[in-house]
């Protein structure tokens, strides 16, 4: 399947741009992208959560509430599938740890174990504007 959008690359770093058309096009095959990748991901966890919601955010590859709501921005399906897989487990490993913390890395580290190169690549190479 290929997938269109406003996407750049300019120097090294990719840009990922698209407005609301492009949203509305894509909102859907994100959300069943990402609740595939919660099911597969989720295995190992077990976590608990409430809603998933799909959106156009500017800055945000996703987020995590205090009510256990999951956000997860549709350009989301636009990303090679490892840097995808770890901004998923990212933002259900801040189910259980809501920070940061050494604990959350270990935890992160048991779905993708290399979190770390992935949090390098994708804040090196891709911007959502």
């Amino acid at each position: 399947m290929v997938v269109y959008c406003d996407a750049r690359v300019i120097g090294k770093v990719m840009r990922i741009g698209g407005g609301r058309r492009e949203y509305k096009k894509h909102c859907e095959q994100a959300r069943e992208f990402v609740l595939k990748k919660i099911e597969s991901i989720n295995k190992i966890y077990k976590f608990c959560f409430k809603k998933i919601s799909i959106r156009n955010q500017k800055t945000r590859w996703g987020s995590c509430s205090k009510n256990r709501n999951l956000n997860f921005n549709y350009k989301i399906i636009f990303l090679p599938e490892r840097l995808a897989e770890y901004i998923i487990a990212h933002e259900l490993c801040h189910l259980q740890e809501f920070n940061h913390s050494r604990n959350f890395w270990n935890l992160l580290s048991t779905a993708v174990p290399d979190c770390r190169q992935c949090r390098k690549d994708l804040r090196k190479g891709i911007s959502l504007k």
